[in-house]
């Protein structure tokens, strides 16, 4: 029995707000990710929004600028895995891939998805909603908090009580504050006073680097000016 074609009414423009609020709020996806979906788009929008249709993958790549296979393929999935869409993948040469598209719509400025707050697969079985894996990624983002002074008073007084001057405090909030507290301008600090302790360790083992160069330098100018002879020597004065 051939299976009945279902049509949804998809409101375009409130689509495409409702989905760009979503790419907003999930730092999972790239510019590939997002070109891909609006590519699977058109093609759902030229299928007038079946339910379920299907696509050619070397169209989809060329709608979205994608030139490599495994990309793709792995673009697809994570849409497919985030909620975004049901990918049916077709291991059948002669017949395509098949997509069902989820509903993002707009009502009072919140982004809907598929007008409830699971998303059901073809299966029956209830997933989570995208809004709840957007939240979590969120909650997990903030659980690394940024850990920096109030002001340079709070390291000039952290460096005193460790016995080092307010220069080199000054140099230390100068510097984090400069690359915005974090170590090597990527990771952020989570102590800055380990931080800080780290920073007067290097810096002593600079200074004993110097002394010792210092020290070595001046031997060596020690044992030249001992090889130097007077051009007045006597040389009949006894050694």
């Amino acid at each position: 029995m051939k299976k009945d074609i279902v049509m949804q009414n998809v409101n375009y423009i409130k689509h495409l707000k409702g989905v760009f609020i979503q790419f907003s709020k999930d730092n999972r996806l790239n510019p590939t990710h997002i070109s891909l979906y609006i590519a699977l788009f058109q093609i759902w929008n030229n299928n007038r929004f079946l339910e379920e249709f299907y696509i050619n993958r070397e169209e989809v790549m060329r709608f979205s600028k994608i030139g490599s296979k495994s990309t793709y393929h792995k673009c697809i999935k994570d849409l497919s895995h985030w909620k975004y869409i049901v990918y049916y993948p077709s291991h059948n040469p002669y017949k395509g891939s098949k997509i069902k598209m989820f509903k993002f719509e707009t009502s009072s400025g919140q982004a809907l998805v598929h007008n409830s707050t699971n998303i059901e697969t073809s299966s029956g079985q209830a997933l989570v909603s995208i809004n709840k894996h957007i939240q979590t990624n969120k909650n997990k983002k903030n659980s690394i908090k940024l850990d920096q002074p109030k002001n340079e008073k709070e390291v000039i007084d952290f460096f005193k009580k460790e016995n080092w001057p307010e220069i080199e405090a000054q140099k230390f909030y100068n510097h984090y504050q400069g690359i915005g507290w974090k170590v090597g301008g990527k990771t952020k600090i989570v102590n800055w006073q380990a931080t800080a302790k780290n920073w007067m360790i290097k810096s002593q083992e600079i200074l004993s680097v110097r002394a010792q160069s210092r020290t070595n330098q001046k031997e060596v100018s020690q044992n030249m000016d001992n090889l130097k002879t007077s051009k007045n020597k006597n040389y009949n004065e006894p050694l």
